[in-house]
């Protein structure tokens, strides 16, 4: 892997298929003036701007950093990095990390519209309270493997989760599970009932007034499976589509190859939405407990 001056690559510590990038002090800083240039307004009211400050970014590595970011996360090999400042400090907020993660999803492809928040990209606390009607919000329950988009339109290619911040936390880990790791891939995706349409419908909260119908398990262009799957919001028309969906779940939650790793708060993960799965571990339980994430998802751009 060529070197990129002001970065640091490296493999994650529990995982070769997940890279952990690093931007040093250098780069950080010089972000700070044509990040200022535009308030989150800006960013949110006017799509260009956002690929203004994503070429700031990419110019400060030569065009290194966008080239190496699309090599490993369309790579089924890999398919993942997580990617932050080498150190947090007081220069770097949320306002600063939303156009990070603004930056680093514009060097991919064009974010989709993030229905649930009206905008490009959507953020959400977990509290020790909650009344919302997903798992995304409910700190003490397991939120199981799954991907994103299964229940909108628009193609979702890959996905962005922002730590911005996070106090009197205790668990809540992020769980990674490749298919190619996957024990039981073989068999559940070569099974035709995962290959039928199923309908997809979204609670209140998504602000999706439709539903959509596909398989479970595709194929890419050279067979291998892909998967668009959350355990939520399928409808089974029938009873075997109701059992393989439990199987399905139960194969994914039991398998011993997740990658469970903390995400440092200013650091994103980003992933292949079609063989990468993600959940989130439950939290211990704290009435003081606050994390705040940041969700961008979207399409790449066509080569």
């Amino acid at each position: 892997m060529e070197k990129i001056s002001g970065i640091d690559v490296q493999e994650h510590e529990k995982s070769k298929r997940i890279l952990n990038i690093r931007l040093n002090d250098e780069i950080i800083k010089k972000l700070i003036f044509p990040f200022n240039k535009f308030d989150l307004t800006a960013l949110e009211l006017k799509p260009f701007t956002r690929f203004t400050i994503a070429k700031s970014l990419d110019d400060l590595t030569q065009n290194k950093l966008s080239k190496l970011m699309n090599s490993i996360i369309r790579d089924r090999s890999t398919g993942c990095f997580i990617i932050g400042p080498s150190n947090t400090s007081s220069k770097i907020n949320d306002k600063f990390l939303v156009k990070l993660s603004t930056a680093v999803a514009h060097l991919l492809g064009t974010p989709n519209y993030d229905s649930m928040a009206g905008k490009y990209y959507a953020r959400f606390h977990v509290k020790h309270e909650d009344v919302s009607d997903s798992y995304l919000r409910k700190a003490y329950r397991n939120m199981d493997l799954h991907t994103d988009g299964t229940y909108v339109k628009e193609v979702t290619d890959w996905l962005i989760m922002t730590k911005l911040e996070e106090k009197n936390v205790e668990g809540g880990e992020t769980a990674m599970l490749h298919l190619d790791d996957w024990e039981h891939c073989d068999d559940l995706s070569n099974d035709p009932i995962g290959k039928q349409d199923f309908v997809w419908g979204s609670p209140k909260s998504k602000n999706v007034d439709y539903k959509v119908e596909h398989p479970v398990f595709s194929s890419d262009e050279k067979g291998r499976p892909q998967i668009s799957y959350i355990d939520q919001f399928p409808e089974p028309k029938n009873m075997e589509q109701g059992n393989f969906l439990q199987r399905l779940s139960d194969a994914l939650e039991e398998s011993k190859n997740k990658v469970v790793t903390k995400l440092p708060v200013g650091c994103s993960i980003i992933a292949n939405n079609y063989f990468w799965l993600h959940g989130r571990k439950p939290f211990k339980k704290n009435k003081d407990l606050s994390r705040e994430l940041l969700r961008i998802r979207g399409n790449f751009f066509k080569i």
